[in-house]
């Protein structure tokens, strides 16, 4: 329910910020091209929109989904066509509304991508590969986590900061690392010649603004991971970016790397949105470059976390990370996005001395920037969370049923040259 009393939304013991657009939208939303996707409850099933003013502007009578709209040869231009040409849309107030309300009969936002796989590269910031260490080295248990980090530091003799992967001055590093006895897999893809790049979420089952993100009973030692997310279409080429919330399992990934999939790989476990910045001249892959994405966590006990992703400060640049997972040994039909990684890793302690960072249920997790808005949303235990229902077969037969001339699909965009259909 909402309280005009407190202009902010209740849900069980959690108190949500409003969800309005001036919170949600970025500082220069009117030159921006901002994409995203709401749920119908009209037709049913999700429609691909455009931000206009103060609207939501139906694409699907150009472009069904948001990954055709984004493999046509001009996304912008499908845009600005359809912004003169829709003839349904909705008041972005309203459905921001019924989205923290979670409506089921309201128009709401969801995850700004649909058919993209979601993919995600780790350790790609020099200074917080070291957190990826300690996890390895007390083996997913927090109270070690403290001593651990000392050491570490102390065989390194400082800081990595500036430190190039694969270059010579690495190679020195991982020899000074293996003589101390500190060598891990981490280190491998912090500052070796290959970056780990592994696929985060199923196909459409990421979360968008507004939704509960799932911490699984299974799991002591947890955080948020706010992320640059690159949106990438199926010939390689980033289109535009978004903000994201790459939840992670810290004690499940420190027992075993090969733990990743039940560390990063749950319900609602991966969060996108609220939007999809489309590059054009008001935003460029080189503005993306120099985010600097915000971090706020606030408990229902008062506890507040406070924390930084400066991209700029990523130790490989975007295209050697796209190049990782796109190419000649790997193609994505329908585009990919891909989690950059940040350089944040919560060290201060949270309850007990010691014991660090973990989530409590209730937390509500902003992850902002001026020029890509901000993602919000409420931690809750993964297992009360309604299960993932509406997957590929559910939305293809949605664009059977619905994305048929008598709603006014134009005619398909050609596919890129090389590009198999099936």
């Amino acid at each position: 329910m909402t309280t005009d009393a407190t202009d902010e939304t209740t849900t069980g013991t959690t108190v949500l910020p409003r969800l309005d657009p001036a919170s949600v939208l970025p500082e220069d939303h009117e030159r921006a091209l901002l994409v995203g996707r709401v749920w119908d409850p009209e037709t049913g099933g999700p429609r691909p929109v455009r931000v206009v003013g103060d609207r939501l502007v139906d694409l699907f009578p150009a472009v069904r989904t948001v990954s055709e709209l984004f493999d046509a040869p001009d996304p912008a231009a499908v845009l600005a066509a359809a912004a003169t040409d829709a003839a349904r849309s909705w008041d972005l107030a309203q459905v921001l509304a019924a989205t923290a309300e979670g409506s089921d009969t309201a128009a709401t936002l969801l995850a700004p991508v649909d058919l993209q796989a979601v993919k995600a590269c780790g350790v790609t910031f020099v200074d917080s590969m070291i957190e990826r260490v300690i996890e390895e080295r007390c083996g997913g248990d927090f109270a070690q986590a403290e001593r651990i980090r000392a050491q570490v530091l102390e065989a390194l003799g400082g800081s990595l900061a500036g430190l190039r992967p694969g270059s010579a001055e690495a190679a020195r590093v991982k020899e000074v690392l293996i003589a101390a006895g500190f060598w891990s897999q981490y280190l491998e893809v912090g500052i070796g010649p290959d970056p780990e790049v592994f696929t985060k979420a199923p196909v459409l089952s990421a979360v968008g603004t507004g939704a509960r993100i799932g911490i699984p009973a299974f799991s002591s030692w947890n955080n948020p991971e706010p992320e640059l997310v690159l949106v990438v279409d199926s010939r390689g080429t980033v289109r535009g970016a978004t903000l994201g919330n790459d939840v992670n399992l810290r004690d499940v990934e420190g027992r075993s790397a090969l733990l990743l999939g039940m560390a990063k790989d749950n319900n609602a476990s991966a969060a996108l949105g609220p939007f999809v910045r489309v590059f054009d001249e008001s935003y460029t892959l080189d503005d993306a470059r120099t985010e600097t994405i915000e971090l706020t966590v606030r408990g229902t006990d008062g506890y507040e976390l406070h924390g930084t992703n400066n991209v700029s400060r990523l130790s490989r640049p975007f295209e050697e990370l796209v190049g990782a997972a796109h190419g000649a040994h790997h193609q994505y039909p329908d585009g990919f996005v891909l989690f950059t990684g940040t350089l944040f890793a919560p060290t201060e302690d949270r309850d007990e001395p010691g014991k660090g960072f973990t989530h409590q249920h209730g937390d509500v997790v902003q992850i902002g920037s001026r020029r890509l808005g901000t993602l919000t949303n409420v931690v809750a235990p993964t297992e009360d969370l309604q299960p993932w229902t509406f997957g590929i077969g559910r939305l293809l037969h949605y664009l059977t049923t619905h994305g048929s001339a008598a709603e006014g699909v134009v005619e398909d965009h050609p596919l890129p040259e090389g590009t198999r259909s099936s």
